[in-house]
C-alpha cells in the first residue's frame, strides 16, 4: 500500500524549488487548487500538487503565460491530453523569442553603430549640440 505523502509549504518549496510566496500566488490565482488543510490550519500538499507545481515550475521556466499554464493543467484536469496544447505553446514561445532575437540584433547593431559615430564627437559639449547627445535626444538612427 502507497503511503499519502503530505508536505508542509516549506517542504513543498524545497522540493519543487518554488518560493512560498509564489506557490502562494499561484494558489490565489487559480493556478494551483486550494490545498488540504491540517487540523492547525496548516496547508497539506500531496504527490499530486508536487507533480502540478513541477509542471506549472516547468512550464514558468520556458515563459509561458499563466493563461497558457491553466489552460493546459485544465486539460489534466478534465483528464485530457494537455501534451498537443503544450506542445503548440512551446512552438508559439520559441517563435516569439526569434523575433525577439532579431529586434535585439537589429538594436545591438544600432547602438554599436551609434557608439562609433559618438566616438568622433567631442566630449565636453555642456550645450548637447554638438556631440552624441544631440544624436540621442533627436533620435537620429543610424541604421534603418
Amino acid at each position: 500500500m502507497k503511503k499519502e505523502v503530505s508536505l508542509k509549504i516549506s517542504k513543498l518549496s524545497q522540493v519543487t524549488g518554488v518560493p512560498a510566496k509564489t506557490i502562494r500566488f499561484y494558489e490565489e490565482t487559480g493556478v494551483l487548487p486550494p490545498p488540504k488543510r491540517s487540523p492547525n490550519g496548516y496547508r497539506d500538499y500531496t504527490q499530486e500538487d508536487i507533480e502540478r507545481l513541477r509542471l506549472v515550475a516547468g512550464a514558468r521556466h520556458l515563459d509561458l503565460s499563466l493563461n497558457d499554464i491553466r489552460e493546459i493543467l485544465a486539460l489534466r484536469d478534465r483528464h485530457e491530453s494537455p501534451c498537443r496544447t503544450l506542445l503548440d505553446r512551446i512552438r508559439k514561445k520559441a517563435d516569439e523569442v526569434a523575433e525577439s532575437i532579431v529586434i535585439l540584433q537589429h538594436l545591438e547593431t544600432e547602438l554599436r553603430e551609434l557608439h562609433a559615430l559618438g566616438l568622433t564627437f567631442p566630449t565636453d559639449d555642456i550645450d548637447g549640440k554638438n556631440c552624441i547627445c544631440h544624436l540621442v535626444s533627436e533620435n537620429k538612427v543610424v541604421s534603418q
